[in-house]
C-alpha cells in the first residue's frame, strides 16, 4: 500500500509541471513530465508484481 500511496504523490507533483508545458509552454516542464511519467511507470509495474504475487501465493 505504500507503493500506491507514492504512485498519488508523484501524480500529484507531474501536475504541476504538466500544466507549466501545455498551458505555458515551458520546455523544462516537459522534460520533467516525461522523467515522472517513466517513473510511474516503474512504480505501477512494481506494484503489478508485487499483486501478482501476493495473488499466487495463496
Amino acid at each position: 500500500m505504500e507503493k500506491f500511496k507514492k504512485v498519488k504523490e508523484l501524480v500529484s507533483q507531474i501536475e504541476a509541471d504538466a500544466d507549466k508545458f501545455y498551458n505555458k509552454a515551458n520546455s523544462a516542464a516537459g522534460t520533467r513530465v516525461r522523467k515522472g511519467m517513466q517513473d510511474l511507470k516503474v512504480l505501477a509495474t512494481e506494484i503489478r508484481k508485487e499483486v501478482t504475487d501476493k495473488k499466487n501465493s495463496k
